[in-house]
């Protein structure tokens, strides 16, 4: 496999410098992602044990500027090869041939204030990144269509307001994501996310302080009946940036309010939603020539539980890589009854070269809810609390800078008593991924 995956970067990698364009006020640029990933142990329910898949990703962007007004475009192509009927593959890994940006953006001076317009179809990464995200770990991204407001105001003031449509991804069903049908993603009124950000840097002292709210309603479409969330998404996030021979933090902590029914059934029972969610993160760079900093992270997201209401989180359309694990046929951690704490340590021993390793010790917030992503559950709570450890590691190098990155990730998981237990529990002690990547930009 090593062999075919040099084979199909070479020429990707002598040819990415030869096609970069600019041409007045239009801007040209594109990227090409290989990616060969394995795993042994699978910890997601109802998947094969050992499975590997080869992804490829390329990306081509058209940006045209003229004074205020800015006309953008971008196409991607999201396929995958190797998969079987076990192999968990998704609207995650493939989407061929989507023009998931087409906008028109306009900016304005008002006094003082910047004012940037955006509308059409676009990708968006708001804040944390931790609810509104456009993922790049991952085969496929996420597209929205609608409106788009940003406010540079002075004294570090600024805010950014959206109303969209969420791009579903399409088509959905299993063969056609295998044969790599092409479908037009669709957007409606069934998904609608709306809401903002507002920051103040420096609003005591070095913190920069955030405030958030989001709403995403959703109902049923022809064929495809859903939990009808309607869910309301606000809190505040606290952050000192990293600087050299400094402590750092970031604390971000999310309420999750609204209804959602208890099953996809028409007639189910709508069910009052309380969850919540946060982040909290110490950490302090060293003065040397590698920036190394290290840190202690620690990840709460509510699970359900008992009592007529429904309180697992809903990360809604965030990230989940820089804070948890990779997705891919890993895809066993985010954002939902899940307690995380352990150590990161970030380090660039070249402008070339960067590297980060993580460990995690994992809980269920909730017993009786499935553990994270992964769809393992015990409804009687018999199975504990403990997940497991983790340990996750990746380093990247560009070998032509700016042009070509080589990355390697890896994830060790030692299953703890519940994801051993568990009714529905895959069988193994514990998890092995891998994945290798070249990415070429033009």
């Amino acid at each position: 496999m090593s062999r075919l995956l040099v084979s199909l970067c070479l020429p990707v990698t002598i040819a990415a410098p030869a096609l970069a364009q600019q041409k007045d006020g239009l801007d040209l640029s594109g990227t090409v992602r290989l990616r060969h990933e394995s795993i042994e142990n699978q910890p997601r329910a109802g998947f094969d044990r050992d499975d590997a898949l080869i992804n490829l990703r390329t990306t081509v962007a058209a940006t045209y500027r003229d004074g205020p007004w800015t006309l953008g475009a971008e196409l991607w192509d999201s396929r995958v090869w190797g998969a079987d009927p076990g192999s968990p593959v998704s609207t995650n890994e493939v989407n061929t041939f989507e023009l998931v940006q087409a906008f028109v953006g306009y900016r304005a001076k008002l006094g003082r204030t910047q004012l940037t317009l955006q509308g059409g179809r676009f990708t968006l990464n708001i804040g944390s990144r931790r609810l509104v995200a456009a993922d790049d770990y991952r085969n496929t991204t996420n597209g929205y269509t609608g409106l788009r407001a940003d406010v540079a105001a002075p004294d570090g003031l600024s805010a950014t307001l959206v109303y969209v449509l969420p791009q579903q991804r399409r088509p959905d069903d299993a063969a056609a994501l295998r044969s790599g049908r092409v479908q037009w993603d669709r957007e409606g009124f069934d998904q609608v996310l709306l809401g903002g950000t507002i920051a103040k840097t420096k609003a005591i002292g070095p913190l920069t302080l955030e405030g958030s709210f989001y709403h995403f309603g959703e109902r049923d479409t022809q064929g495809r009946p859903g939990r009808d969330r309607s869910l309301n998404t606000y809190g505040g996030r606290i952050i000192r940036d990293p600087a050299p021979g400094r402590l750092d933090v970031e604390v971000e902590a999310f309420h999750q309010s609204g209804r959602i029914s208890s099953a996809i059934a028409p007639n189910a029972t709508r069910l009052p939603v309380s969850a919540s969610f946060v982040h909290a993160e110490l950490g302090y760079t060293v003065k040397d020539a590698w920036k190394t900093r290290v840190s202690i992270d620690f990840d709460r997201a509510s699970g359900d539980g008992t009592g007529g209401r429904y309180s697992r989180f809903d990360t809604l359309f965030g990230m989940r890589r820089a804070d948890l694990a990779p997705a891919g046929l890993y895809n066993a951690i985010g954002r939902a009854n899940l307690v995380s704490l352990g150590p990161r340590i970030e380090t660039a021993p070249s402008k070339r070269i960067d590297i980060t390793a993580t460990y995690h010790a994992m809980w269920l917030a909730s017993r009786t809810d499935s553990f994270s992503t992964t769809g393992v559950r015990d409804t009687s709570g018999h199975s504990g609390s403990f997940a497991g450890h983790q340990i996750d590691g990746r380093v990247r190098w560009w070998a032509i800078p700016d042009r070509v990155r080589l990355e390697v990730t890896g994830v060790v998981l030692a299953k703890g008593r519940f994801l051993q237990d568990a009714p529905n529990a895959p069988g193994g002690r514990g998890t092995r991924y891998l994945s290798l990547n070249a990415t070429a930009a033009f």
